[in-house]
């Protein structure tokens, strides 16, 4: 395992009109980690959030626009970037939301957990994690996704719906990315599925999921059952192959 203090670490925010929050939520990033390398990954936003990135790095070197021609969805954007991750020399990428439900606060914690971990899941449902702000619907819905792919996928983790985690390059290297299906929010599911095949190890440390403050969430029923059947579809390969022992721990606050 690489020194994590001396790792050199991608964050990765995938936005599609978060003009608001991308403007406030840049400079809190750099604050909590001052030597990550910012890569914004914009679907072209109508709202102009790829001009507020563009300001942004006229002072800062590390921030970084990557912008994209059309809308393909969050897990096309997230597959986008972690091509260009796999393709460049840092340790370490780091994926979190725009819109402040990962907040920037947790950053250490995920990379102090990278000492024994080629993944780090910032984790709703271990012992300290939680959800604030949300309707029950969207409690319920959360809670049907990690139990069906949790049982569906045979993965151990808690939380296999979370975005925001931080995962080894090196181990990430070894996960066939043309083979990836999902293009929407099955994404998280899948690609952990994939690393857990690869033989990753996985480490959830609790997070505190904020709803958002500004904008519109993009998540309902229908994205959710479109995910859902891209899991089914993900699992068909788990039984043509046979299990690999999973390593999952859990960090209390």
């Amino acid at each position: 395992m690489s020194n994590v203090h001396d790792a050199q670490i991608l964050i990765s925010i995938c936005t599609y009109n978060e003009k608001e929050n991308i403007q406030r939520l840049l400079p809190m990033i750099r604050e909590a980690l001052p030597a990550a390398h910012i890569m914004v990954v914009d679907d072209n936003s109508p709202d102009g959030t790829a001009n507020v990135v563009r300001e942004l790095s006229q002072f800062d070197q590390h921030i970084e626009l990557f912008l994209r021609l059309n809308k393909e969805g969050l897990g096309a954007a997230q597959l986008a970037s972690f091509r260009k991750a796999c393709e460049s020399s840092f340790d370490f990428l780091i994926n979190m939301d725009a819109d402040f439900s990962h907040h920037p606060r947790y950053l250490p914690s995920l990379i102090a957990a990278m000492e024994t971990a080629d993944v780090v899941i910032g984790s709703r449902y271990v012992p300290g994690g939680g959800v604030q702000g949300w309707p029950w619907s969207r409690r319920l819905m959360s809670f049907l996704v990690n139990l069906y792919s949790r049982t569906l996928l045979g993965m151990r983790a808690r939380d296999t719906s979370g975005a925001y985690r931080c995962y080894r390059l090196e181990t990430l290297r070894q996960v066939r990315l043309d083979q990836v299906r999902s293009r929407g929010y099955a994404f998280q599911e899948e690609i952990l599925f994939r690393l857990v095949r690869a033989g990753a190890r996985v480490v959830e440390v609790p997070i505190l999921f904020e709803d958002r403050q500004h904008g519109q969430s993009k998540i309902n029923w229908k994205v959710a059952l479109v995910a859902l059947w891209d899991m089914f579809c993900v699992a068909t390969e788990r039984l043509r192959r046979q299990p690999i022992k999973q390593e999952i721990s859990t960090q209390a606050k």
